[in-house]
């Protein structure tokens, strides 16, 4: 019987044994060497553990800090936003002075905007605007933070670059939600949301649509007076705009004859 018990115990204790881990005895510069390889080769999914071991073998050194970045980068390009931007946000909190902040600013903001736009806009044919805008609004408040902060960071001017496009791209995000209460003939609800726009914005394209959306939306309900007085604040803004002539870009109608 006890033979029979020592085989079924030393087959349970087969059962648990856990993975060796081939980075015992290695030093904190082989880990660090074999995951840039890992990274440089595109394995993220195997650098992301090294990564992690590195942090730990590292502790309180400016390597298990680069380690910690180098993580939320990998995690990122292996389409793991949540926990990339969970690994930046431990990073900010726990080296504020840390001289690589700006570009785990820069790293967050990028992560939440290819998160919303998995590129640009112009590569995926998939309209920034046409998103929910949550992810836009924490990247653009990430950039904004590095450029606050760090007016003559190296990721500054790109930062720039992107909260310009975001900035557009929410504004067109309330004029494409107008469109469709205007086409739809909730034109009340057109009304306040091209106002939105026009309120929260300034001297973006969407909003010469924003007001051509107003025109309408105010004929449609019988307000010629608003209809008119939009109409007017068109003409300033945009004399030269298709809206007034053809109803539209390339809409092929005068304005007046859309509906």
């Amino acid at each position: 019987m006890f033979p029979v018990l020592l085989a079924a115990a030393v087959l349970a204790g087969c059962g648990t044994t856990k993975e060796e881990d081939r980075t015992t005895g290695w030093s904190p510069n082989r880990i660090y060497a074999e995951a840039k390889d890992e990274m440089d080769g595109g394995a993220w999914d195997k650098a992301v553990p090294l990564l992690e071991k590195l942090e730990g073998r590292a502790a309180g050194t400016p390597l298990a800090q680069q380690a910690q970045l180098d993580r939320a980068y990998a995690q990122y390009k292996a389409g793991e936003q949540a926990q990339a931007l969970a690994t930046l946000d431990r990073f900010i909190k726990l080296h504020p002075t840390s001289p690589a902040l700006d570009y785990a600013l820069y790293l967050k903001g990028i992560v939440n905007f290819n998160d919303n736009l998995g590129m640009f806009s112009f590569l995926t044919r998939q309209d920034l605007s046409e998103r929910d805008q949550k992810a836009a609004k924490e990247s653009f408040e990430s950039f904004r933070e590095l450029v606050n902060r760090f007016p003559d960071s190296r990721y500054t001017p790109d930062a720039r670059a992107r909260m310009t496009y975001i900035v557009n791209s929410l504004a067109q995000y309330e004029v494409h939600v107008a469109r469709y209460y205007m086409n739809r003939g909730a034109y009340v609800a057109a009304i306040n949301r091209a106002q939105s726009a026009i309120a929260d914005y300034r001297e973006v394209p969407a909003l010469e649509e924003a007001l051509f959306i107003l025109v309408r939306s105010y004929d449609a309900l019988g307000m010629a007076q608003l209809r008119d007085d939009a109409r007017r604040v068109l003409e300033k803004n945009y004399p030269k705009s298709e809206y007034l002539t053809r109803g539209g870009k390339g809409s092929g109608k005068p304005w007046w004859m859309v509906w």
